[in-house]
């Protein structure tokens, strides 16, 4: 029913609607082929009346009169028990088709009375207008029960079979029971079992047949039910016989072949009781309903598929790293789930990499989508890439992406047009380089509370290929607030991207805010009711690392300054109380200054940083790459970066904007011992150098 056309009268034609019309199909050997649920009804039809002859269903001889009849018929009355009806017939070989006859019936009294077919027009109509805002189950089931109270019934309940309410298929009930998804009724506390109990479905009770046929019933004293009940559960009709209930419809909610629930419909005294046409009238309001908890079953199923699926791919928890005290905030939209995500990603140097991006569009696709981005991501910073780089790494990913995955049918939107912001903070130099593409800047906020949204360079979003990505850097005093977040949280229904600017900027003035706390404010100013897209949002707070954590030493180009390099080493690790992974890192820093000596140009310099890890350095300015490989038995070099690779919890490479640097991180502890008494007399070459022999203290 047209959600336009709500608060209008309905026409006169309308009108014609509400009068439900039986059909008949027989064939050539008078024999029923086909009877719809309104002929079914008013005709008293058997359930297996299909196939039988017409003489062998007990129809009034007036009426089998006019069925064995030749003639076509138009507007007949003919009576039938309790009732008149109009009657049309129409045989199908007058217009050379098969030898078949297709009759209508119609009630005349519905006819008759055109009030009581207005008013239960009205009813359909304001009930079709009202159920079905929105695509949550029990909302819908709350809307059905509410539609016909007290219009109808002074009392409605919706259960629903078990697994629908879940999203999943209907399943049969265990120990005969259902869920009550909505009750309502007159008075304050209905005499029934209330939302979210189980309420068994007890033998030989009116719901018990509408379960077992499927097919409504109507039952107009409720007596001998009331007694039944009571007999399984003494005085769980108390309520219901103090209240006079006393006749009901039960109406199973039917999608095809398929039950997904049953709405009950009571009414007390002084009302009369429900009558076949109440049971009809029950019938097409429900069976409309059913299709739309269908619906919101489906979508359901979806959702609940796609926030595994984002789950899954988000972040189970924030990796260890010294830089930045971080946290984090995830809400999914409540139309469904969409591709929002952020990452923090731990790099080499002490550095930290910060991601937040946004996919278009909502469901399972969206969080696909999100997930391959995500792990590009990663797979892109592990190279140690600038960020204007990883961003164009990724732009042409989703430019492949949907060049080899086309959908001329729509059934997938392509990945063009998501938004990444990507960020790397050094907390040696208190610099932070970044990057978006068509993201929203982030905020920094400065320790004294002063708010600032720096002027980067947009960028477009992923997959439009045409311009390139450009770098900003700012210099962040320690304890500033970095923020990251997607559109879900500045723009909503209820206000513009600029009036949410506003309110973030204000919700983030405030000094000494812990990134846990920055979360809550910003969540409390600025999430809306119903929020119509998911969230992302990440609080960092730098952190720099202390100037006596950082050493570092400039190289002449001369093999004999590897001792002196060595030595120094060892000094400052004496100092940082950390000489036990002395052995390891003369090791490594031998093997790569050397290198660097023979290999590379100059200049050369070595950093040490005390962090989670003791991070070693060899900074020069070649740009060539070193390969890791097995050496063979009469190789004169080629162990040294394999020794490193041994001694290293992680080691790489990495290109800054001239040079490189080989870094390798040494792990806090005891972890280099060997035999009691033993030591290794360090080489100044390893690599290609004598191989290192061990010689035992005394």
């Amino acid at each position: 029913m047209s959600r336009e056309a709500h608060g209008r009268r309905p026409s006169a034609g309308a009108e014609a609607a509400v009068v439900r019309e039986g059909l008949l199909l027989i064939d050539a050997d008078r024999r029923l082929l086909y009877a719809n649920d309104e002929a079914r009804r008013l005709l008293k039809l058997p359930a297996d009346c299909e196939g039988r002859p017409l003489r062998a269903l007990g129809l009034p001889a007036d009426l089998l009169a006019l069925l064995d009849g030749g003639r076509d018929l138009t507007d007949v009355s003919v009576a039938v028990p309790g009732r008149t009806l109009g009657l049309d017939l129409r045989h199908t070989d007058r217009a050379g088709g098969p030898a078949c006859r297709i009759a209508t019936l119609r009630d005349t009294a519905v006819l008759a009375d055109p009030d009581t077919a207005r008013r239960r027009l009205e009813l359909l109509y304001r009930a079709g207008a009202s159920i079905g805002t929105t695509l949550d189950i029990t909302r819908t089931c709350q809307e059905l029960a509410a539609a016909l109270v007290p219009a109808f019934a002074d009392y409605a309940c919706v259960d629903l079979c078990e697994g629908v309410l879940d999203g999943g298929e209907p399943r049969p009930a265990r120990n005969g029971t259902m869920h009550r998804a909505a009750l309502t009724g007159i008075t304050a506390q209905p005499p029934l079992l209330p939302p979210g109990a189980s309420v068994p479905v007890v033998p030989g009770t009116p719901r018990a047949r509408a379960v077992s046929t499927g097919h409504p019933v109507v039952e107009p004293d409720l007596s001998a039910a009331l007694d039944v009940w009571d007999d399984i559960r003494p005085g769980a009709v108390d309520a219901m016989r103090d209240e006079q209930v006393h006749t009901l419809i039960a109406a199973p909610l039917n999608v095809g072949d398929t039950m997904l629930g049953l709405a009950t419909f009571w009414r007390a005294r002084p009302r009369p009781a429900f009558d076949e046409e109440d049971g009809a009238l029950a019938e097409e309001l429900t069976t409309r309903a059913a299709v739309l908890v269908d619906n919101a079953r489906r979508y359901t199923r979806e959702h609940t598929m796609a926030v595994a699926l984002q789950h899954s791919l988000l972040p189970a928890g924030l990796p260890e790293q010294q830089a930045l005290e971080v946290a984090s905030r995830y809400l999914p939209a409540q139309a469904g789930v969409g591709g929002d995500w952020f990452d923090v990603i731990p790099l080499s140097g002490a550095r930290v990499a910060l991601v937040v991006g946004d996919v278009v569009g909502h469901g399972v696709h969206a969080a696909a989508t999100m997930g391959r981005l995500r792990t590009a991501v990663h797979t892109f910073s592990s190279l140690d890439l600038a960020p204007e780089e990883l961003l164009g790494h990724l732009d042409a990913l989703v430019n492949r992406l949907d060049q080899e995955n086309p959908r001329p049918d729509g059934a997938e939107r392509p990945i063009t047009g998501a938004t990444c912001l990507y960020a790397v903070y050094d907390p040696v130099t208190r610099r932070c380089s970044l990057a978006r593409a068509g993201h929203l800047p982030p905020a920094v906020v400065h320790p004294d509370g002063h708010v600032e949204i720096p002027d980067l360079p947009a960028g477009p979003p992923l997959g439009i290929g045409q311009l390139p990505y450009e770098t900003a850097e700012l210099e962040l005093p320690e304890g500033s607030r970095l923020v990251l977040y997607t559109d879900g949280l500045v723009e909503s229904r209820s206000h513009d991207l600029d009036h949410g600017m506003k309110l973030l900027r204000a919700a983030l003035a405030h000094p000494g805010r812990s990134p846990r706390e920055t979360c809550d404010d910003l969540l409390d100013a600025l999430l809306p009711t119903s929020p119509a897209d998911d969230i992302a949002l990440l609080v960092a707070r730098t952190r720099a690392l202390p100037a006596d954590h950082v050493a570092d030493w400039d190289v002449p180009a001369d093999p004999a300054a590897v001792a002196r390099v060595r030595a120094a080493v060892t000094r400052r690790l004496e100092d940082w109380g950390l000489t036990e992974q002395a052995f390891a890192a003369e090791l490594v820093l031998s093997e790569l200054i050397t290198n660097a000596i023979r290999y590379a140009s100059g200049p050369i310099r070595v950093r040490l940083l005390r962090d989670r890890a003791l991070i070693c350095e060899v900074w020069d300015g070649s740009a060539t790459s070193p390969h890791l490989r097995h050496a063979t038995d009469t190789d004169e070099g080629g162990r040294g970066l394999f020794l490193v690779a041994q001694l290293a919890e992680r080691w790489g490479t990495r290109y800054p904007a001239s040079g490189k640097v080989i870094w390798a991180e040494l792990p806090i502890g005891p972890r280099y011992g060997g035999a009691p008494g033993e030591t290794f007399e360090v080489g100044e070459a390893l690599d290609g150098g004598e191989p290192l022999t061990p010689r035992t203290t005394p």
